[in-house]
């Protein structure tokens, strides 16, 4: 599974599962189905102004002026629905930029482009052999573009949230900790977690000063077992109002 990691400028990493080539060529054929789709309602309003217009060439440059949209379709729904075509909603996956920094409409247009060469001129040949050879799971667009299609499902668990896991028996040990917001616990656990996965004990130590300052303590406890009890101590008393 490919992964892309974006350091944010909170030197916080998050990783992103590149989506595979499967799920890009199911996306297609969505968007493929849409256009379809958006053709018939040309070709039925075509017979409609058959019946407004004698002239054959006017009913034809009308026809292909309402279905001129459908040629930048891909550009247009990129750049309005911020890096995602009707297929690529319904997958939940995204295009973004391979450092993290918001897609321009500029890299949309660069994809759009080469889809000429990646998708049209060679019957999309060229698209699927750059996504299977590219470690990044990039076609030529996108790696002109500096962009990759990445899967936004996510994965919810109790780790993603301000809850800890609090056992029924479990005895309280700092009741002052309900003084905290939950955007103050939300930080906090943030924070932990990342210098604790990281063995970053410096990190650790700052924050527990900061949080006794905040809650008035004077504890015994070392940093990781007293930050993981005001933790759960909260979450013992919220859920309990």
């Amino acid at each position: 599974m490919s992964v892309l990691q974006i350091n944010t400028t909170q030197n916080v990493h998050l990783d992103y599962k590149i989506v595979s080539i499967g799920e890009r060529i199911v996306a297609f054929f969505i968007d493929a189905f849409m256009l379809y789709l958006y053709a018939v309602l040309v070709n039925v309003l075509g017979t409609a102004l058959g019946v407004v217009f004698d002239d054959h060439w006017t009913q034809r440059g009308l026809q292909a002026l309402i279905f001129l949209p459908a040629m930048c379709y891909s550009l247009l729904m990129h750049s309005f629905f911020n890096g995602r075509t009707v297929g690529k909603m319904l997958l939940k996956m995204r295009v973004v930029r391979l450092d993290g920094s918001p897609v321009h409409w500029s890299n949309y247009l660069v994809r759009w482009m080469l889809r000429l060469v990646d998708i049209w001129l060679f019957i999309g040949s060229i698209g699927l052999l750059s996504i299977l050879f590219s470690e990044k799971r990039q076609r030529l667009g996108d790696a002109a573009a500096g962009t990759v299609v990445i899967s936004t499902k996510q994965n919810t668990t109790i780790s993603h949230t301000i809850l800890e896991e609090v056992q029924e028996n479990y005895i309280p040990v700092f009741s002052n900790v309900t003084e905290l917001t939950d955007k103050d616990v939300r930080l906090i656990k943030e924070t932990y977690h990342i210098a604790k996965s990281t063995n970053d004990y410096k990190t650790l130590k700052m924050l527990r000063v900061k949080v006794e300052s905040l809650l008035n303590t004077n504890s015994d406890l070392f940093d990781v077992p007293y930050l993981d009890t005001v933790l759960k101590d909260y979450n013992f008393y919220t859920q309990k109002m």
